[in-house]
């Protein structure tokens, strides 16, 4: 049984019943079948029904919205702007997949010789909470686009978000079971990687679900994607911009309750600029409001569940423990659910949760930097590379960095890390590897094909 829970309040929302191993083969049969008529479908029809899809999220998106904010908590406003974004991504690989998969000529000694992008058939996603739409759109535009199916194992707290994708897609007017979602949980996730017609899986989730999910298709030469966690580096140079750094710096940690991959976490500021920097982020922080997440001013809602929260906790008592200082927060609310206060440690160093691990949460680690060089070895000095930013007032200097000294796959220079239809987005480390988004995240799940015609 598969249990949906609203974190604001620990209320069950709903329950559904997991899908027996007969109803799975019956499900991926069908995919399969559906995917074969669908591999033979030209471009403008493919184009038409993905625009339709965003047509049907954005006249749906209350409804939509509400699924996403009463199964995981973000503030309403934040699950509106994900469905737009869903919508949009919809419409970028409606427009661009066949540009993006169109066949690319090379000059050889054949009379022709080309690559060519031909689907791999079904694509399992097994996708995370934090963001339950647009984490399946982020995927499942570009896979269907090429002309692959699409199997969706989501996180079961987030079920209902699951269904209500998957119907999106039927009320688009695409093929019955070209797109369809497997009611398990996660600890049966890599069972269906044995199944004959998966071709690959994508993953984004937790560093040691990403491990198994390798394993397991590894051993079975299937292609992966895997996005997993982070702990993305902001570095707050001599002559960034205080007040504006702070701002984009409080909007990047509080982002989806701060339960976010690409979340600002490490704040590296250079000792001349910690005082000041902390003085305007701790206010900012001090600022925002925790409440109801269907309120009009809330800034942040519940974490996803209590489990996590209590888990936060955990980290941020254990970094006090061992010499951090908290400026705000640190403190679990007497109210029902899973809410947990904007919070902000400074005097975080090695050997503290703080500094080692992914705070999944709106809690900021405020490092200091002795001087640039010290903030970009601090910065590198983690198993994860996804995201990383940079503040300073000369641009040049900050993109040298950005382009060249700093370890992670997304690098912005005064602006949060954010993802992009238009740009690559994923990591390297234990951030996980594979591209999504751009012409390179289509192309991820295609057979790159040589065809030589003498």
């Amino acid at each position: 049984m598969l249990r949906s829970v609203n974190p604001a309040n620990n209320q069950t929302i709903a329950t559904y019943e997991e899908h027996t191993p007969d109803e799975i083969n019956q499900i991926v049969e069908l995919s399969a079948a559906s995917q074969q008529a669908w591999n033979d479908t030209g471009f403008n029809t493919r184009k038409q029904l993905m625009h339709a899809a965003a047509a049907v999220l954005r006249n749906s998106k209350d409804e939509f919205s509400r699924i996403i904010t009463l199964e995981m908590g973000k503030p309403l406003s934040q699950s509106h702007g994900e469905v737009e974004k869903c919508a949009r991504v919809c419409e970028f690989y409606a427009d661009n997949a066949a540009q993006f998969l169109a066949s690319e000529p090379v000059s050889t000694e054949a009379s022709e010789s080309y690559i060519a992008y031909r689907p791999l058939g079904l694509v399992l996603a097994v996708m995370p909470w934090n963001f339950p739409f647009w984490q399946v759109f982020r995927f499942a535009a570009p896979a269907l686009m090429a002309g692959n199916g699409a199997l969706l194992k989501h996180a079961s707290n987030v079920t209902g978000c699951a269904l209500a994708i998957e119907s999106v897609f039927l009320k688009a007017g695409f093929p019955s079971g070209l797109f369809s979602t497997l009611k398990v949980p996660g600890k049966k996730a890599g069972d269906l990687i044995g199944n004959q017609h998966i071709k690959a899986v994508t993953l984004t989730g937790s560093v040691g679900a990403g491990r198994a999910i390798a394993s397991k298709a590894g051993s079975m030469l299937k292609k992966t994607v895997l996005e997993l966690g982070g702990s993305d580096p902001y570095l707050i140079l001599k002559d960034a911009d205080l007040e504006k750094a702070a701002e984009t710096c409080v909007t990047s940690r509080l982002i989806n309750g701060g339960q976010s991959c690409i979340a600002a976490k490490r704040f590296i500021v250079v000792r001349s600029q910690k005082p000041a920097f902390e003085k305007h982020f701790v206010e900012i922080m001090r600022q925002k409001v925790m409440t109801d997440p269907f309120q009009e001013n809330s800034d942040l809602g519940p974490q996803a569940n209590i489990s996590l929260r209590d888990e936060l906790h955990s980290q941020v008592m254990q970094s006090i423990s061992k010499g951090a200082t908290c400026l705000l927060g640190g403190a679990i609310p007497d109210k029902e659910g899973a809410w947990y206060p904007p919070t902000v440690l400074t005097d975080v160093r090695p050997g503290m949760p703080a500094y080692e691990d992914e705070l999944f949460g709106p809690v900021a680690a405020i490092i200091e930097a002795n001087d640039d060089e010290e903030a970009i070895r601090i910065a590198n000095d983690s198993v994860f590379g996804l995201g990383a930013a940079v503040f300073t007032e000369n641009k040049s200097h900050g993109r040298e960095i950005a382009e060249k000294r700093l370890n992670a796959g997304c690098c912005f220079v005064n602006e949060f890390v954010q993802s992009d239809p238009r740009l690559p987005f994923g990591g390297i480390g234990d951030s996980g590897y594979g591209r999504e988004l751009s012409y390179l995240g289509i192309r991820e799940f295609t057979n790159i094909k040589t065809v030589y015609v003498k």
